[in-house]
């Protein structure tokens, strides 16, 4: 087989860069979507193992672009990486913004349908077809205040549960990955304002929030990255339907 063509949605920051860059590491050749145009015109300077399409996954023009994009780009496809997403509001469920909910159903669940259904038929022609879906810990267990959020990634799981048996005779694999609390400057912001909100530290609000995991750290993002170039790799051929949570053994969503 030659060079694996990716796509990788919500590609051009966060967890989908680390997995676009992980897949270049490898070899691969990577086409990212991304509504963020200076985030793609950053993630696509000066390489050519890196295409995108700058388009909001909730446009179905937009996906036709993207698919256009990739097929010029390309050529066709061998891995789907559905990673785009977002958290919405927090709220209890009695005062949730109808509007948001539809907004975080429309991206979190329509835009990945949509994005799947168009891969399919390009995946059906590659020698070793891969989707991987990105849940969350919140698809794991509950999450107070983010019924969009939660309910969306647990809709994720069942989504890519039933693409792993319908497309299993077709020699692709469906898995689905559920990182933690990740790393990074959105995490630092976060434990930054619950610190002004309690009064303690930083320091002291991290501690707070690893108290749930058994692995007192949070999740690198390259370490989902490797993860899932493993999955969609050679020896990866017979794992599918499974969802692989990579969050330090955590009790609970926060």
């Amino acid at each position: 087989m030659g060079r694996q063509r990716v796509l990788v949605t919500a590609g051009a920051g966060g967890i989908g860069w680390a997995i676009a860059r992980a897949f270049v590491a490898d070899g691969a050749l990577v086409h990212i979507a991304d509504v963020d145009g200076e985030a793609v015109a950053d993630a696509t300077r000066g390489t050519d193992a890196v295409t995108a399409t700058v388009c909001d996954v909730t446009d179905p023009a937009g996906v036709d672009r993207l698919f256009a994009d990739l097929q010029e780009a390309l050529g066709g496809l061998d891995v789907l990486i559905n990673n785009v997403g977002v958290a919405g509001p927090t709220a209890p469920v009695e005062h949730y913004d109808p509007r948001a909910w539809d907004e975080v159903v429309a991206v979190n669940l329509t835009a990945t349908f949509a994005i799947t259904q168009k891969a399919i038929p390009l995946l059906r022609k590659s020698p070793r077809g891969s989707i991987i879906v990105m849940s969350s810990l919140a698809g794991r267990v509950g999450y107070a205040n983010r019924v969009g959020y939660s309910t969306t990634k647990w809709g994720l799981v069942g989504f890519a549960k039933t693409l792993a048996l319908e497309l299993g005779g077709d020699g692709i694999t469906v898995n689905t990955i559920q990182p933690g609390a990740v790393a990074g400057p959105r995490m630092e912001q976060v434990l930054a304002g619950r610190a002004a909100v309690s009064g303690d530290s930083i320091d002291v609000e991290r501690e707070k929030a690893l108290a749930n995991q058994s692995v007192k750290a949070f999740v690198d993002p390259a370490d989902i990255a490797a993860l899932a170039v493993f999955l969609a790799g050679e020896h990866g051929r017979c794992i599918s339907g499974q969802t692989l949570p990579v969050d330090g053994d955590s009790k609970a969503a926060q």
